[in-house]
């Protein structure tokens, strides 16, 4: 009897040593690899990959026969893509039908779908700055959870916005009443209600409006929409929730306010002097400028049903907001990607790599923005951002050279990994 308990016993630590030693690897041959923290492209690479954690880089490794070999030895490999700007629970339609016929279920029921095909075009994490009825902290549960594909989301809730401003559905008549989930507040006792409101119900960050909008009824695009008292409140509440503050800011007075307030990014950062520039390299500010959807917008949305009003502000931001994206550039603030995708359709998010590129950066520094940038302004450095032993092994592969050709990274995405597992490969 405890010759048979001997045995059965060994048989079951030599099950054990054999699951643990054939946790399979994956080994990855690349042609040539974006190192994200130098900024620089590295030739015949391997990456070797055990379960999520990316284990080792570089040349001529050593590896088990048995690992499972992926040949991107003819594409360029790059870290999984972060857009800090998205709202993917949505995406435009007809602007009547959205704002007076759909409910949030419509939008929760497509939601999935414009998850999928932001991660097949090989953006892994997502900042979601914006979303109605906490769809955005739903869709992050259950991407987390393995129960449908999309990109790892860090999401802020309801928008946070004085009466009347970005984040109020605003312009029509007072006898309307819409049941929603608002991220309406006025004053700092309702401000620091409504942070630690959105952030027991699953935010991972805060987005506020400091200043008027584009695509909202208030006439204003830039004007400030609370004091510098109240967005002080409002980022110290947060801080205090070790959350950091996403502000949403058009004109430059509310750019100002927002900085000295201390939020981690400004985005959009459309109307940038030189003072709001030299503050947001003191305080150590991103900019995540959206400058690719103007041409969507100015293409499309009078098809869509989008009033002349709103496209007409359009018309008075796009080209300012470029502009101050490239003196931006030239003075060396910060910038991580974020695109507003949900503005335009999801999984055409690698659209901004090019103007990004036309309007100052160089195409590493571009790319840089996308990721290791992208995973500073997040917090999440040490596990995302680069192809570096022991962080995350998202990964993504792109037929041809975006140092020649930066728009490969929107039309030839070829290899999607997050955290280990494959989810495209052509």
């Amino acid at each position: 009897m405890k010759k048979i308990w001997t045995l059965l016993v060994g048989l079951l630590l030599h099950g054990a040593v054999f699951a643990q030693t054939s946790d399979s690897l994956i080994v990855i041959k690349a042609g040539r690899m974006f190192d994200s923290e130098k900024g620089t492209f590295l030739e015949n690479q391997t990456i070797i990959v055990k379960g999520n954690i990316i284990q080792s880089v570089g040349t001529n490794l050593k590896y088990p026969a048995q690992a499972k070999i992926i040949d991107l030895s003819k594409a360029t490999v790059l870290p999984g893509f972060i857009d800090c700007h998205t709202h993917i629970t949505s995406q435009p339609d007809n602007y009547m039908e959205d704002l007076f016929r759909k409910s949030p279920i419509d939008y929760a029921v497509e939601a999935h779908i414009f998850a999928k095909k932001t991660l097949e075009a090989g953006f892994t994490t997502c900042r979601d700055v914006g979303a109605p009825e906490l769809i955005d902290v739903a869709l992050k549960r259950s991407i987390n959870a393995g129960h449908i594909a999309g990109p790892r989301l860090f999401v802020s809730g309801p928008i946070i916005g004085a009466t009347g401003g970005h984040a109020d559905i605003s312009g029509f008549s007072p006898y309307l009443s819409f049941k929603a989930i608002s991220g309406v507040a006025d004053g700092i006792d309702e401000i620091r209600k409504q942070v630690r409101y959105n952030i027991k119900y699953g935010a991972d960050l805060i987005k506020f409006t400091a200043t008027a909008g584009v695509l909202s009824e208030e006439e204003s695009v830039g004007a400030p929409q609370y004091s510098q008292e109240e967005m002080n409140a409002l980022v110290a509440e947060a801080a205090m929730w070790d959350k950091k503050v996403a502000a949403h800011a058009h004109g430059t007075t509310g750019i100002k306010m927002a900085i000295r307030a201390g939020v981690a990014s400004i985005e959009h950062g459309s109307f940038l002097d030189e003072e709001a520039i030299e503050l947001m390299k003191q305080k150590g500010t991103y900019l995540v400028a959206d400058i690719y959807n103007d041409d969507y917008i100015l293409s499309e949305f009078a098809k869509l049903g989008y009033p002349e009003k709103l496209i007409e502000k359009e018309r008075t931001v796009g080209k300012t907001q470029r502009e101050s994206f490239q003196k931006a550039a030239k003075a060396g603030v910060k910038i991580a990607y974020g695109t507003d995708a949900g503005v335009y359709p999801h999984g055409n998010n690698g659209k901004q790599f090019f103007y990004m590129v036309k309007f100052g950066l160089s195409p590493a520094q571009a790319i840089q923005a996308a990721t290791i940038n992208a995973a500073d302004l997040i917090g999440v450095k040490a596990k995302l951002g680069s192809i570096t032993q022991g962080k995350w092994a998202d990964i993504v592969a792109v037929e041809g050279n975006p140092e020649q050709d930066i728009t490969v990274l929107e039309k030839k995405i070829k290899f999607v990994m997050k955290e280990g597992k494959v989810y495209l490969q052509k």
